[in-house]
């Protein structure tokens, strides 16, 4: 990469009306693209996310994660002055991200319609739980609420009635996330050739049920869905995890019969097993997977996971250790790949991911996590405010 190389989105500016992960999300991977996010802050306070918790030296892991790159400028918005510094901002921005309670944006006159008509080029990226109008366009979401109904936990978790289970980080925001990212991308696009902006409207319910299609159209014209199943399939075996003979855990992917025949002959050694009528078409060892669990267990049963890997390595079997967080911290592959970079923050140095999707061309760009209201003074300055008015200002709470 060409660290001195443009980037894709330099020179463009965002300001961000953002809380929580889904429009700090989006915003910081345009961020990465070289955009300058300026992010709006509730003086004292903060984002939210801010106090999640203090498991990176003091700061709140989720803040750290989605807000790198990033500048702080408070402004109390229920005070004119603010709105007015805010409308500042915007004459002189390419894009506004808000995840505001439903209707408030509206309030603050900051539709699309109502910025539209001051700023023609301005694109809005409106991010909410439901997405407006419709029964839920008011109803409060989050994160879990969004798994809740858009189908997630109907098939995640174990197969008992009481099983069901979360996923283990923040999918529904990242979704609406990425869709958000996206569509500010391709509004970017499209100003480029119609020279006006335009609104992008994500719903965090309609991000998930978007990635929630393979289990839908299962399920399609009243079809039962696919069950829980924790971490195997639902419905291709033997695909999901299996202990081995000192204690370790493998997970184990089967996708066709090719790889059915060669893993019974060149890891369980028992190529008659193949062809056994129980298990010789997936459906079939779906159906009977408790059976088949119980001969593969007694498969690795004498063998260490690192033996039962060079076997499935061997054979070109698909194969994954269950890797906790602190395997992923040092994943070899990572490291490997140069991926790991370390950024500043009110707290210090702190590593951080290189954002996926490696591009040769540029370097990403990788910037402090900002203090709250770190850069509220120069934002002021650059807008034109004198000394003694920024004073005046921060004294009477504005920012």
């Amino acid at each position: 990469m060409i660290s001195s190389a443009p980037r894709p989105l330099d020179g463009i500016t965002v300001v961000s009306l953002e809380h929580a992960i889904a429009a700090p999300f989006c915003t910081r991977q345009l961020a990465d693209l070289g955009a300058r996010v300026i992010k709006i802050e509730r003086p004292g306070a903060g984002d939210f996310a801010r106090g999640y918790d203090q498991r990176v030296d003091g700061l709140s892991s989720h803040f750290v994660w989605t807000n790198r790159s990033k500048q702080s400028l408070t402004l109390d918005l229920k005070q004119a002055e603010a709105l007015d510094i805010l409308q500042a901002l915007l004459a002189k921005a390419d894009v506004l991200v808000q995840n505001l309670a439903p209707g408030a944006a509206g309030r603050m006159g900051l539709s699309f319609e109502a910025l539209h008509e001051r700023f023609p080029r301005l694109v809005v990226c409106d991010i909410s739980g439901y997405g407006e109008g419709g029964p839920y366009e008011k109803k409060k979401a989050y994160d879990l609420l969004i798994q809740s109904e858009g189908g997630f936990l109907s098939v995640t978790g174990g197969p008992g009635e009481q099983e069901m289970a979360k996923a283990g980080c923040s999918i529904a925001d990242i979704a609406a996330g990425m869709y958000a990212y996206t569509g500010v991308l391709s509004a970017l696009m499209l100003r480029d050739k119609t020279g006006v902006g335009s609104r992008v409207d994500v719903s965090m319910l309609e991000s998930l049920v978007e990635w929630m299609g393979y289990p839908m159209y299962y399920a399609y014209n009243d079809a039962p869905q696919p069950p829980r199943a924790g971490a195997s399939h639902s419905t291709i075996y033997p695909y999901g995890p299996f202990p081995t003979g000192d204690g370790g855990t493998l997970m184990l992917g089967l996708q066709n019969e090719r790889e059915w025949a060669v893993f019974c002959e060149k890891v369980l050694l028992d190529p008659a097993l193949a062809s056994d009528e129980r298990f010789c078409a997936n459906p079939k060892r779906s159906a009977n997977r408790e059976v088949l669990r119980q001969i593969i267990i007694e498969g690795f049963a004498a063998l260490t996971l690192d033996e039962v890997v060079a076997r499935l390595e061997a054979a070109q079997i698909a194969n994954a250790r269950v890797n906790d967080m602190h395997g992923v911290w040092q994943h070899p592959q990572l490291r490997a790949r140069d991926r790991w970079r370390e950024v500043d923050s009110p707290a210090g140095r702190v590593p951080a991911l290189l954002p996926p999707g490696r591009n040769a061309a540029f370097s990403p760009r990788m910037d402090a996590v900002p203090g709250l209201g770190e850069h509220s003074q120069a934002i002021l300055e650059e807008l034109g405010f004198a000394a003694q008015e920024r004073a005046r200002l921060a004294n009477a709470g504005v920012v």
